[in-house]
């Protein structure tokens, strides 16, 4: 694999990651998404809710988590409440019920923040990628692998992908940011 293929892929995985990151966070819709990293002690192994049941979205602020095991029913409201998405959840002995608030003004502004962070950890991730595939230009280079006028299309070719992956950040960043603030 060439040095420029394997930086696209390590960049595209880069990308890949921030969306997978910003799935999970809440934007006032129910989403199942959210329920990815909530694991549950299912009979001594610790498994993602999505795995224990099926989920669906009979509203827009409300999933519903039909298990396929009832007597594991404790064992994920519990895991629910102990996760970080302040929800309560409610059951009828056959379903659990997520009812998901209507987001304040204050908390909107703080995932913003959050989401800005990550994009911004992202950005940081695609820059190392290209600095790690510069070196190893300038080491081919060094070792008479490649001439000077290859080194420097090498070179251009990172600088190029570099700015097509930020500027793909960019763009999903103030896309979520438009989801999070439109009420």
């Amino acid at each position: 694999m060439s040095i420029i293929e394997n930086a696209t892929e390590r960049m595209g995985k880069t990308i890949s990651v921030l969306t997978r990151d910003l799935g999970t966070l809440r934007a006032g819709r129910a989403n199942a998404q959210v329920l990815e990293r909530i694991m549950v002690d299912y009979y001594g192994t610790q498994t993602p809710i999505t795995q224990v049941g099926n989920i669906s979205s009979p509203e827009p602020r409300m999933l519903t988590i039909s298990l396929w095991d009832p007597s594991m029913m404790k064992e994920v409201e519990k895991a629910i409440q102990k996760s970080d998405l302040g929800i309560n959840p409610t059951d009828d002995g056959k379903i659990i019920r997520l009812v998901f608030p209507e987001l304040t003004e204050e908390r909107r502004k703080e995932l913003v923040k959050i989401i800005r962070k990550k994009g911004e950890e992202a950005r940081v991730a695609i820059r190392a990628i290209r600095r790690d595939a510069n070196e190893s230009i300038k080491k081919a280079r060094k070792d008479g692998e490649i001439t000077e006028d290859d080194q420097k299309q090498l070179e251009d070719k990172a600088q190029k992908i570099t700015d097509q992956h930020i500027k793909d950040i960019d763009k999903i960043i103030a896309d979520k940011e438009k989801e999070i603030m439109s009420v």
